[in-house]
């Protein structure tokens, strides 16, 4: 198994093919009848299993369209009074107007889908490598400069477990690693002392974001489920993204805004 993203590092560095968006288009155009011809050839369990998935996916599919459909929506004609009396038997009814609307929370998954939030710290200074890694020297006369010690706050789940020190190439310091974040909330103006679900995205580099390295203007994923938040549907919302307003490690802390 492979021990580095080479296939990303290889993009970053020299870039992708000048026909690459072609080839992808063409690879999915072709995935319909890959997927048509397996399931011509399948027998048995496998078959069943095979259409199950299929079904799954097609559901899955045709409910997301309908989600998206704009839909039917009365909005009340408070303000607009029309000349001329009203008979009797209307006084009672609200004028409303027939409109097309998406509902918030179809807007919002798309916002987040597209990556787009309005967030307190839309840009950051770069950073250079020297100030994020500090060069491990290894081996019997330290001639082996391929390790790298991660300088700044990292978040690792609870889960984690290091890889052996021959095929460890970042090394995240346990001193320099945090689970908690205080998270201010922008409407209610209250702070709370939140756990972190995960890195979600680091301005600075998709490597420091894998690494969950945090720095100023990092978009973190913290658990919100003791604040009680609800979606419309009345559903508990779990966890909510947050962007660091500080430097952690210099102030030895995570401060984030909670993004709404």
């Amino acid at each position: 198994m492979p021990q580095g993203n080479y296939i990303e590092e290889s993009y970053r560095r020299f870039g992708k093919r000048y026909d690459h968006a072609e080839r992808l288009r063409k690879k999915k155009a072709r995935e319909v009848h890959k997927v048509s011809k397996t399931a011509q050839k399948l027998r048995g369990i496998k078959a069943k299993l095979f259409s199950k998935k299929r079904y799954t996916e097609k559901a899955t599919m045709k409910k997301t369209i309908k989600a998206h459909q704009e839909k039917d929506a009365k909005t009340k004609d408070a303000d607009e009074v029309k000349g001329g009396a009203v008979p009797a038997y209307l006084l009672d009814r609200e004028q409303s107007r027939r409109t097309k609307v998406l509902s918030n929370m179809i807007k919002q998954k798309r916002k987040e889908k597209a990556g787009k939030w309005s967030v307190p710290i839309p840009k950051v200074k770069a950073m250079t490598e020297d100030e994020m890694f500090k060069i491990l020297r290894t081996g019997k006369r330290k001639k082996k400069a391929w390790k790298r010690i991660v300088n700044k706050i990292s978040f690792v789940g609870d889960n984690f477990t290091r890889k052996p020190p021959k095929f460890e190439r970042y090394i995240r310091p346990s001193a320099l690693r945090m689970k908690k974040a205080n998270v201010t909330h922008p409407e209610l103006k209250m702070t709370f002392y939140l756990e972190m679900v995960s890195v979600k995205k680091n301005p600075q580099s998709a490597l420091y974001t894998s690494l969950g390295v945090i720095t100023k203007g990092t978009i973190i994923e913290v658990n919100v489920s003791e604040l009680g938040l609800v979606t419309q549907t009345g559903k508990v919302i779990w966890a909510k993204y947050a962007q660091v307003t500080n430097n952690p490690d210099i102030d030895g802390c995570i401060n984030a805004l909670l993004l709404v």
